[in-house]
């Protein structure tokens, strides 16, 4: 063999090898030089999860020594899940309802269970909001008995939301003219008065519904106190919210609600000491998500285990509770 081939032959082999300690760095396991990357699954560019991933990527990048974070856009929670159970992804934000699903085989995740999904942290609530007109009259959830509502489109977290708070009402789909609409289509369809009342889940102040507000005067529709204690001991992934007055031009009324959670999820290669580092490097750094997005303001280390719907991080525990 001529030496030249023999260069070149060499070559090859070392970046073949290089690729492989490259790809072997990948999901939180060592590589180059002993450095761990870590890939964070979030949302649409446009959405809340994008930037609040984006802000713990350089978190981690910055407070966990030889690591190397990197957020990427996803199509959110039930996409993320489904990569963290792959291993495509280490950590994600994720709605808790939605990792309840896939972690007990229920709803979207019937028959397609994940296993291996550990929570790391509580977020900030996401709000189940039911929209009507206040021309409508409708001032009660107990009231749509025969009336048109977009609940979502099928399959979605905001459908199971919608379905479930009606339940607790007494209310179910064979009483209304269920509609199953995304937000967006729901909203315009509020707008052109083809149905009485949208759903969706989203953190407030939500911008579509500000859209509405600023066309036509709105209502927010509570959910009374005893149904959302009904509903939480039911689901334990709800918590109790309240909107404040004025979140939407012209209402001035404070309403009671329940939010399900957006949270922090680990995927199994993720270890008890990553997940400590994680958790602490995060909430030792809230003044860095606060500037990301509004609703970093809402991340608390009291609030890391509202509404928790998955077994935790045994190192995001060590650290919650001080050990």
């Amino acid at each position: 063999m001529k030496i030249s081939t023999v260069k070149k032959v060499f070559a090859a082999g070392a970046v073949l090898a290089a690729a492989a300690v490259l790809f072997t760095g990948c999901n939180g396991n060592s590589g180059v030089e002993g450095k761990k990357f870590i890939n964070i699954g979030t949302g649409g560019t446009a959405g809340t999860y994008y930037p609040i991933g984006g802000a713990i990527a350089e978190i981690l990048t910055k407070e966990i020594p030889g690591t190397e974070a990197s957020a990427q856009s996803t199509g959110a929670s039930v996409a993320n899940v489904n990569m963290l159970g792959d291993g495509t992804i280490d950590l994600a934000t994720v709605q808790n309802d939605i990792a309840y699903y896939a972690a007990n085989g229920t709803e979207m995740f019937k028959d397609k269970k994940i296993d291996g999904l550990q929570g790391i942290a509580s977020l900030y609530p996401e709000t189940c909001q039911f929209v009507t007109l206040k021309s409508s009259g409708i001032k009660s959830l107990s009231e749509l008995k025969g009336k048109r509502v977009a609940v979502g489109a099928v399959g979605s977290g905001v459908e199971a939301n919608a379905r479930q708070i009606l339940e607790a009402y007494g209310v179910t789909y064979d009483d209304i003219d269920e509609q199953f609409l995304s937000f967006a289509e729901g909203a315009s369809a509020l707008k052109d008065g083809n149905v009485d009342v949208a759903v969706l889940t989203a953190g407030y102040p939500t911008a579509s519904v500000q859209d509405i507000a600023a066309q036509n005067p709105i209502r927010l529709l509570p959910v009374d106190e005893n149904i959302a204690d009904r509903l939480m001991a039911k689901y334990p992934f709800y918590t109790k919210t309240v909107i404040p007055a004025g979140t939407y031009a012209g209402f001035d009324e404070a309403v009671p609600g329940v939010s399900v959670m957006a949270m922090l999820v680990a995927g199994p290669t993720v270890n008890a000491d990553l997940g400590y580092s994680v958790t602490k490097a995060i909430f030792t750094n809230l003044d860095r998500l606060q500037t990301a997005h509004a609703v970093g303001k809402q991340i608390s280390k009291e609030m890391a285990k509202s509404g928790m719907s998955l077994p935790m991080n045994e190192g995001a525990e060590k650290y919650f509770s001080g050990k």
